[in-house]
């Protein structure tokens, strides 16, 4: 079985940030590439030919327009998955709206929680 995890982290001696899950993914999980990250839970990704919107599991973010806030969820994102990253999907559902629903995993060289002095 191929089990793949996330563990974004969360710096408790610096200002808040955003509080990820952990996330356990048991299964194969698909790559994929960020083209463009819609507000704080949405995400454009390619995988092959394909262009998929998708909706990110277990994460619930304000809207862009949800001023002041709405914004910095999606600058936060941006930061945690630039455009053309790499990313590994486990597809949950679609939503009502027809977007993908998935867990998505991305792996970073420096991990942005070191970064950021985590």
């Amino acid at each position: 079985m191929d089990l793949t995890v996330w563990l974004p982290l969360m710096n408790t001696m610096a200002a808040p940030g955003p509080l990820l899950a952990l996330i356990l993914l048991a299964g194969p999980a698909k790559a994929a590439t960020v083209l463009s990250v819609g507000d704080g839970d949405t995400v454009r990704i390619s995988e092959g030919a394909q262009r998929i919107t998708i909706r990110l599991a277990c994460i619930d973010a304000l809207e862009t327009a949800q001023a002041p806030y709405g914004a910095t969820t999606r600058t936060q994102l941006q930061q945690y998955l630039p455009v053309g990253s790499v990313v590994s999907l486990k597809v949950q559902t679609k939503d009502r709206y027809r977007r993908t629903v998935a867990e998505m995993i991305a792996i970073a060289d420096p991990p942005l929680w070191r970064r950021e002095g985590g």
